[in-house]
């Protein structure tokens, strides 16, 4: 399949369809920021589910088309309706799974775009007529980013931001008591939504604890009310010696992103907050033995990764990062995460404090 080059300027009306998860859905803002500094008249939809809009939905110049997943044909049928009757220049086909393919054929676009052979799966290649080119990096972010190029926004624009109200900004500043305690903060984001990428408690407390009694830090533990994150971040507390906040479970999205704002550090596995957190000016370490750091750490983070997939692909792949293919997670094997040790997430702690507040911080 060739690879069509890139016209003059991007097409006015844009279809993204990226469905989720989380992390993927904020790594694909950078694109919707790129398209439209190319273009600020384009009309962009975006195909998304229903949790993850609740991130996006209110960018400006975006329209989210929600499909719930959890509603079987009446979700798909939902989405023809809304879809009926709408043509666009371009279909953006982020998303590389079955599911996805299945959704694009609700697609009427006069060009059908997809992942280079590298990326993409599931037979995306039959539900599309173009490819981006090839992209030297593993970063999904790169990859994501090829999308806009081949539109001819071929500027990117490595802006995460989304509009966050102020009601949740104050609401976030109260849980944390900001103008009463001014000391820097350790966010611990422990879950991700592929439990096999989980650090252990123990070891997220010893952490919480030398980010304590060093760095003279307030830790905060977030996360979602599943009862997975509850009992992680209760583990959590009972491990350490010093004392937390809990949080878990006491905001939404564009909270989180509101509480991030006030933060240091944010110490997170492989998961949606960890992508969502480039947003703001938090250093974020991201914790990878599960997964490939060169695809999937915090991007604008990315020198603060904690990598032990190496290490993973030795032991349990007998092979190394780039002999595996793209993509490849090594999350099904018990006990991968503990190979990373405590120090060396302490010293990316030392690390980030060491250097003082960033002088970048956005306005």
């Amino acid at each position: 399949m060739a690879v069509r080059g890139s016209p003059a300027g991007p097409p006015q009306r844009v279809c993204i369809l990226r469905l989720s998860a989380l992390g993927d859905c904020a790594n694909v803002v950078p694109v919707v920021h790129t398209l439209q500094a190319a273009r600020p008249d384009i009309e962009i939809c975006w195909v998304i589910n229903r949790i993850e809009a609740q991130l996006v939905a209110d960018l400006p110049g975006v329209e989210c088309l929600i499909y719930d997943k959890r509603g079987g044909r009446e979700g798909i049928a939902a989405l023809k309706r809304v879809l009926s009757g709408r043509r666009f220049d371009a279909l953006l086909d982020m998303h590389a799974s079955w599911r996805a393919n299945r959704i694009s054929l609700l697609v009427s676009a006069d060009r059908r775009i997809g992942f280079d052979r590298r990326r993409a799966r599931d037979g995306q290649r039959w539900f599309v007529r173009e490819r981006i080119a090839p992209v030297a990096s593993r970063h999904v972010v790169d990859g994501f980013l090829a999308f806009a190029a081949v539109l001819g926004a071929d500027t990117p624009v490595f802006d995460w931001r989304v509009p966050i109200a102020d009601t949740d900004r104050q609401h976030a500043a109260a849980l944390l008591e900001v103008a009463r305690d001014p000391r820097p903060i350790l966010f611990i984001s422990p879950c991700s939504s592929h439990g096999m990428r989980n650090w252990q408690a123990e070891r997220y407390a010893a952490v919480a604890d030398h980010a304590i009694r060093a760095h003279g830090m307030r830790c905060v533990i977030v996360g979602g009310p599943s009862p997975a994150e509850r009992a992680m971040g209760e583990a959590i507390m009972a491990a350490m010696k010093e004392s937390a906040i809990d949080l878990i479970g006491q905001t939404n999205l564009k909270q989180l992103l509101a509480l991030f704002e006030h933060g240091r550090i944010l110490l997170t596995p492989d998961s949606g907050p960890a992508h969502m957190a480039n947003a703001t000016d938090i250093a974020t370490i991201s914790l990878h033995a599960a997964t490939d750091p060169r695809r999937s750490g915090a991007y604008r983070s990315r020198e603060l990764c904690v990598d032990y997939f190496a290490e993973a692909a030795s032991r349990y792949r007998d092979s190394t990062p780039d002999g595996l293919k793209w993509g490849t997670r090594i999350e099904n094997d018990e006990g991968v995460m503990a190979l990373i040790p405590v120090a060396a997430v302490t010293a990316r702690i030392d690390e980030v404090m060491a250097r003082g507040v960033s002088s970048e911080a956005r306005a």
